[in-house]
């Protein structure tokens, strides 16, 4: 039987809109039979979408998205398959939070200077855990009329040059790297062509990336054109990388990007999931379950 993976959503954990069972129960509902869990910076979903899963034939894959500063940007790593017990893994989960506490209430400084008060108390009441992002920024301003949708908000106050940008301090790539290869997991490169990254730059984040211990990069992405597919099918073929697949899910907020609803690897990948086997996939799960 073909397997149907999507290795890459989010829960209300970080900032999706479903809760980790609900997210199974589409999951299920959509047709996925292996699902990774990767919220931002958190792995608090894990264990109630392990749970979740455990009563369906779906296999839950333990994972993260790690914010990352590269070269004066902002980068994602997702980690996959891992031990979210890993107390090193969690003591650099830890500062990274900390940094996205920080950088949420200075948003919210800065926003007050345009005239929009108790941004992050507004913001607040859209999380539903430790993580607060620029999307439950987003969700209130549109909430309060300032703007029409999300992207519009993003557009007009939270990216580079805006009202209410604050420029990250995130992991370092070596560390984000480490902290899933010592919790016994894979590292991934999240949607690659969303950064534009020119050819050159490209190769040397990846080249980086390898001696950092990567192993992936994400070739099909919610985020990425047909064309892109093929573009960084062609990174992974030449760097030696296993190919992964995710829609980035973040739930029925964002209707243009379904849970699952991917195209195949293009020929010539090397499928991140050969790297595991029933045993290991299992074990992970149930280090979450004990």
């Amino acid at each position: 039987m073909t397997l149907h993976y999507d290795l890459h959503s989010h829960s209300t954990a970080s900032d999706g809109t479903l809760t980790p069972s609900e997210l199974v129960a589409h999951a299920v509902k959509s047709g996925v039979n292996v699902l990774a869990l990767t919220d931002h910076d958190t792995t608090k979903g894990i264990e109630e979408a392990s749970l979740a899963a455990s009563q369906t034939m779906l296999t839950l894959i333990s994972g993260v998205e790690i914010s990352v500063t590269w070269n004066n940007r902002t980068l994602h790593i997702v980690g996959l398959n891992m031990d979210i017990n890993s107390p090193e893994l969690q003591a650099g989960l830890a500062t990274v939070l900390e940094f996205r506490n920080w950088r949420a209430h200075e948003i919210s400084r800065r926003l007050a200077k345009r005239g929009i008060n108790d941004a992050y108390e507004g913001a607040l009441k859209y999380t539903n855990g430790d993580v607060i992002s620029r999307t439950h920024y987003a969700r209130f301003l549109v909430e309060q009329g300032y703007c029409k949708d999300v992207r519009e908000v993003f557009k007009k106050y939270l990216v580079t040059g805006k009202p209410g940008h604050v420029a990250g301090e995130w992991a370092t790539l070596e560390n984000a790297v480490g902290w899933i290869i010592r919790a016994g997991g894979q590292a991934v490169i999240a949607h690659p062509a969303r950064y534009k990254l020119t050819a050159t730059k490209m190769r040397k984040l990846l080249g980086e990336f390898i001696e950092c211990g990567g192993v992936g990069i994400e070739v099909i992405s919610g985020s990425h054109s047909r064309d892109e597919y093929y573009t960084m099918a062609n990174f992974a073929r030449l760097h030696e990388l296993y190919a992964s697949a995710g829609s980035d899910y973040h739930g029925p907020i964002n209707p243009w990007i379904e849970l699952g609803r991917i195209p195949a690897l293009p020929d010539g990948c090397k499928p991140i999931w050969e790297l595991w086997d029933e045993n290991q996939e299992t074990q992970n799960i149930s280090q979450v379950l004990e």
